[in-house]
């Protein structure tokens, strides 16, 4: 079911919250060209030392009640790099890389960044955007699917800061939509994954890409519960939610531009951090490669789907823990590269902030999937944490 056929279209009884006025109204797809004077860049964030390490995951995991205990185990990934984290070095290096795009179509708007985690903070970077004069500024987060913590988490963050500054009355932050079957987005990932079973081919002779090799599309797990309400209510997802959904539909399309005809696949997940009495999604990607060799697989291709860069997740769980899953069950791997700085996801973004300057129609916007185009604007319920509740967030018809 295509996102443009569903949600309201009426005007809410509240006005979206601190919104642009072409999306107070709180339309799916917002086609009144907007003039935003900057952009923020809005991710995780990471630790840049050692002594960043723990303070760090306390914030991650703050209201939570996770035991110290816990937290060293985590720890432990990043103390292994030096404590630091790569994902603040590849947010500043996509900065850049976003500047240079809007330098070279010569369109003249700031790139603000901004972190939920870790500094720079939300509120910091707000304060900076106003401080310089901006008035209305369009978030690009760095995840491209629908869940609690992969979207409105980060909605009602932007919207904590903006209370906690002071700058609600002032400030206005819109969002561009979710962008997991954009071309700029996927295209990465097809190439990586041509590019994997060519290797494959050159390095086990006499390999069937059919029938002996696997490619596993993973992503972060998440509690069951918030991925059987991440989405709408309305769509009338399967169990699961978007969240899985739209993972599946991005993985379908890869496999039909870059595998050949009946290449198998899977979706599989990793980095569950929750106590093994909380269902999670499953399978974990490591069970999952234990798996293949019974069924004559010979290779295997690891696309980290859900990832945007190669932080700590991508560098720790796929390439040491389930790399080493693989040569322990005897097959060759490939990890696919993620889209970090590449041409083509780069120039997606900064066609997703033109959509939203130009106003672009929902019927003239590239999406791959028949789940998409995404909303501008999330609908009512949209991503619910069960155990927080709803909480005032941007970008969204309430709750």
């Amino acid at each position: 079911m295509s996102a443009t056929n569903i949600g309201s279209t009426t005007t809410p009884v509240e006005p979206v919250l601190y919104a642009s006025p072409a999306a107070a109204a709180g339309p799916e797809h917002v086609t009144e060209p907007t003039a935003y004077d900057a952009i923020m860049l809005t991710s995780f964030g990471g630790p840049e030392g050692q002594d960043d390490v723990i303070p760090f995951l306390r914030n991650v995991t703050r209201g939570r009640g996770i035991p110290e205990e816990r937290l060293e185990a985590v720890a432990h990934h990043y103390r292994a790099f030096g404590g630091v984290s790569p994902i603040n070095a590849q947010n500043r290096e996509l900065k850049a890389a976003l500047e240079a795009e809007l330098a070279e179509r010569g369109i003249d708007l700031p790139v603000y960044w901004g972190n939920r985690n870790w500094a720079p903070y939300f509120p910091d970077t707000l304060r900076e955007a106003a401080d310089a004069g901006h008035k209305t500024l369009l978030a690009v987060v760095t995840s491209a699917y629908s869940s609690y913590s992969g979207c409105r988490q980060y909605r009602e963050d932007i919207a904590g800061a903006l209370t906690e500054t002071g700058l609600g009355d002032t400030l206005r932050v819109d969002k561009v939509r979710q962008y997991f079957d954009h071309p700029g987005f996927v295209t990465p990932f097809v190439d990586g994954v041509r590019a994997a079973y060519a290797e494959l081919a050159e390095t086990v002779p006499g390999i069937d890409p059919v029938t002996e090799i696997e490619v596993l599309f993973s992503t972060h797990s998440i509690p069951t519960s918030d991925a059987d309400r991440s989405g709408p209510p309305e769509m009338g997802l399967p169990p699961e939610g978007a969240y899985a959904a739209q993972h599946r539909a991005v993985a379908e399309v890869i496999m039909l531009a870059a595998a050949p005809a009946e290449g198998s696949w899977q979706l599989v997940y990793q980095s569950r951090s929750g106590p093994p009495t909380q269902p999670w999604l499953e399978p974990d990607i490591s069970d999952a490669i234990a798996l293949l060799p019974e069924r004559g697989i010979r290779g295997v291709i690891i696309v980290p789907l859900g990832f945007v860069s190669d932080h700590m997740e991508v560098k720790w769980d796929l390439d040491n823990e389930a790399l080493a899953a693989a040569g322990e069950n005897g097959l060759a791997a490939v990890r696919v590269p993620t889209p970090g700085v590449h041409k083509a996801y780069v120039a997606g973004l900064i066609d997703l902030v033109l959509e939203r300057v130009n106003g672009t129609p929902a019927a003239d916007r590239p999406a791959l999937t028949e789940l998409g185009p995404w909303f501008d604007v999330c609908r009512p319920g949209c991503c619910e944490n069960v155990r927080l509740g709803f909480k005032p967030a941007i970008s969204g018809v309430t709750p």
